[in-house]
């Protein structure tokens, strides 16, 4: 038992050197820009393919198994489409002219406040965090240019609302996972969830209305070329219509291309020209997913994940112990593979069997899994949403952190529901 519980503490350890390097260099630094992730994930990963126990190619090729888990792939293909976009986008001028067309159409005063809640109605509409963080983010770091505001407080707004709906959308993979898991109908998991996190959306709306009110009015363009906002609007468009992010972005990409060759801004080689300084410019986010997939793997591989599970789920006492277990063991979970489908999904059946041991509702126990993964996921700076966001506002991660208003509320309010909820305890599951 003993050497099992070592294991477990060894296969951990890699996760928090990593936290130690690039907390603890950064604040010796005293800035988090001069630490760059894939450094210390590279330390890190060197560190944990060391101390993993086993022959040194199986240690190699665990780390390499995990740099190339399909959902790590597919990633580093979103990476990819999203910065060839991008770049094609802003060569055309349609950022600006996006942007230009926002300003135009939305006073000031409300400006912060619409882009949180149109990030969190597309995020609703979408179920997709990374999807309405592609969408909105270069939209949002236009505005903060035209606006002389904060481009991590711009990109903040934009990925806190972007967890609303990753959260509470019936077409979430979070949604599915975790009421599959509960044993509930979405429509239940969804009411218990709204309850949550529903004073959190308020009070973040209105945070934003009031400094609405500091925004000054920004010069807008001209909008003589508002037809060049169009490859934006329609990746809106088509993501709202529940498309896969890949094909929303190759459609927008495609778009952005013919926009550009139509009005003569871009010729055959300055497009392929544009695409390769798009995909140069997510390299540094490609290789810390890669860096990530791997020391993540050899966590799980040598029993990390499973020893954080059964530490967790011994010696819980009532109900509240219960709920707050759930809560930790997803949480942890996630930090350790840093996708909250994935954490739902190791953990929902201890999730599961602890819920009907202990009386927690199916719908709580779904809205904690979904809640709480979603906090962690939102708040990880190698997270797939944070590394997105960095990538096409030209920032670093951990700039983005302080100002996620929305994640940190909606953590306080499920902390809170744990402690003060009085609904009715678990009755029969509804098996799916």
């Amino acid at each position: 038992m003993k050497s099992s519980v070592s294991r477990g503490l060894l296969a951990v350890s890699p996760l928090l050197v990593f936290l130690l390097v690039y907390l603890v260099s950064s604040l010796v630094a005293g800035d988090f820009y001069k630490v760059p992730v894939s450094a210390a994930f590279l330390v890190a990963g060197a560190y944990g393919i060391a101390v993993a126990r086993g022959p040194l190619t199986a240690r190699l090729a665990a780390f390499s198994r995990g740099a190339g888990h399909p959902n790590v792939l597919l990633m580093i293909w979103i990476f990819l489409l999203a910065g060839a976009f991008a770049e094609t986008a802003r060569s055309i001028g349609a950022v600006d002219a996006t942007v230009s067309l926002m300003l135009s159409a939305v006073p000031a005063r409300w400006l912060l406040a619409g882009l949180f809640v149109a990030a969190c109605f597309i995020s609703m509409a979408m179920g997709t965090s990374v999807g309405t963080t592609v969408a909105l983010v270069p939209i949002a770091a236009g505005i903060a240019a035209q606006c002389s505001l904060p481009v991590p407080y711009l990109v903040a707004v934009v990925v806190g609302g972007s967890f609303f709906g990753d959260n509470l959308s019936f077409i979430s993979d979070t949604t599915i996972a975790a009421t599959r898991a509960a044993g509930c109908e979405m429509r239940d998991k969804f009411r218990a969830n709204l309850r949550i996190v529903l004073p959190a959306f308020i009070a973040v709306a209105v945070i934003y209305f009031i400094r609405g009110g500091e925004v000054s009015q920004a010069p807008v363009h001209s909008a003589a070329e508002w037809y060049l906002a169009l490859p934006y609007l329609l990746i809106i468009v088509l993501a709202l219509c529940g498309l896969n992010v890949t094909v929303v972005l190759s459609a927008g990409l495609g778009a952005a291309a013919l926009m550009g060759w139509a009005t003569g801004r871009l010729d055959w080689v300055g497009w392929l020209g544009a695409v390769g300084t798009g995909v140069a410019g997510m390299s540094d986010l490609i290789i810390v997913t890669l860096l990530a997939g791997g020391l993540l793997e050899l966590i799980r591989d040598g029993g990390g994940l499973n020893l954080i599970i059964e530490t967790l789920s011994r010696g819980i006492r009532g109900r509240r112990g219960a709920e707050a277990a759930i809560a930790g063991i997803v949480s942890l979970a996630n930090v350790c593979t840093a996708n909250n489908t994935v954490a739902i999904i190791t953990t929902g059946g201890i999730a599961h069997d602890i819920a009907e041991r202990f009386g927690v509702p199916p719908r709580k126990t779904a809205s904690l899994l979904d809640t709480f993964s979603c906090l962690v996921q939102g708040l990880l700076p190698y997270g797939a949403q944070l590394l997105m966001a960095s990538g096409l506002a030209a920032i670093s991660p951990a700039a983005i952190i302080p100002y996620l208003y929305y994640p940190f509320l909606m953590g306080l309010c499920a902390i809170v529901s744990i402690f003060f909820d009085r609904s009715a305890p678990a009755s029969k599951s509804v098996s799916k």
